[in-house]
């Protein structure tokens, strides 16, 4: 059954295709009534999308994540030889 109420919506292209093709917004009903232009409400859809998409990435774990396989070789090496040490010394 579909109900006669019509929404203002908000579309956004993503802008890497890999796994998404748009992102929709539901415009609030009384967003209308504030004098929002709707580039402001494209700027902001854009806005929240991003920071949507990026909240779950923090500068820690990115730096980790750009870190060649190598250095987590020879962090994991290190500490195994560190705990060894530890061991054979106590």
């Amino acid at each position: 059954m579909v109900k006669g109420i019509s929404r203002r919506v908000v579309v956004v292209d993503a802008p890497e295709h890999r796994f998404f093709e748009q992102a929709i917004f539901i415009v609030r009903n009384d967003a209308a009534g504030e004098g929002i232009t709707s580039r402001e409400l494209v700027e902001e859809a854009r806005r929240v999308a991003h920071n949507y998409a990026s909240s779950g990435t923090s500068r820690f774990s990115s730096r980790w994540r750009t870190l060649n396989p190598i250095v987590y070789t020879l962090i994991g090496a290190g500490t195994i030889g560190l705990a060894w040490l530890i061991v054979a010394l106590a």
